[in-house]
């Protein structure tokens, strides 16, 4: 319990709304809606929340990476003060344990966690997706995109966003990274024409072609529904 006092004063409404008005929250929206945050001063990540109903669908990866790119313009690496419960998970994120606190809270119960860092490196990709079209040449017959949807792509860094539309999809948009070798991880949410919505996350491997076009051959999986996966090409017109 004292553990719980402690971090519902230090997350309290008054710290997260001087963080706010000092520029320090980032926030992710999927049409409209606010998803996920996370809040960072100068090279310290102190918070990162997504909703529970939001949550495995590589929202908090990605605001993970959108942070440590903001840092990396400043500073050569990123810390965070992680509970033990959760070290594991930003391990898979490249942060490593560079030391092991206790800070005493109330009725002499400790808090224990690690305090973690990770190596930045300046963004550079092979590729700049920014304002290149695509249309689907091919798709698993359990995927919804086809030859009538189009896409627009936008790029600012390692950062890529789009809103698409056309065919069985009324409008989706898609949120993800491109990695220094042109290849590309994102999460996709749209509605069809049947008002359901969808979520999914994907993997594309570009191809440049002679005439300078890029064709992306991707691997999806959806993340709601029946969960299955499929194969895609998407070809730039």
């Amino acid at each position: 319990m004292e553990v719980v006092d402690f971090f519902c004063g230090h997350h309290s409404e008054d710290a997260l709304e001087k963080d706010i008005k000092n520029g320090y929250v980032s926030v992710l929206k999927i049409d409209g809606t606010i998803v996920a945050t996370g809040c960072f001063v100068d090279d310290h990540i102190t918070r990162v929340y997504v909703l529970p109903e939001h949550q495995k669908k590589g929202y908090g990866t990605f605001i993970m990476k959108n942070i440590e790119e903001q840092i990396g313009e400043k500073f050569d690496k990123a810390y965070l003060d992680a509970s033990l419960p959760v070290a594991a998970l930003y391990e898979k994120l490249g942060f490593v344990n560079v030391m092991h606190e206790r800070y005493p809270v109330e009725n002499g119960v400790i808090l224990v966690y690690e305090v973690m860092e990770k190596e930045l490196h300046k963004i550079s990709t092979d590729i700049n997706y920014d304002g290149r079209k695509f249309i689907p040449k091919m798709n698993s017959e359990n995927g919804e995109v086809g030859e009538q949807t189009n896409f627009t792509y936008h790029q600012n860094g390692n950062l890529l966003w789009d809103e698409y539309s056309g065919g069985d999809i009324l409008k989706g948009s898609l949120i993800g990274s491109v990695l220094c070798n042109g290849e590309l991880d994102f999460v996709y949410h749209h509605m069809n024409q049947n008002m359901q919505i969808k979520t999914g996350k994907c993997h594309s491997v570009p191809t440049v072609q002679e005439n300078g076009k890029i064709e992306l051959s991707e691997k999806w999986q959806w993340t709601s529904g029946d969960y299955s996966k499929g194969e895609s090409l998407l070809v730039e017109v």
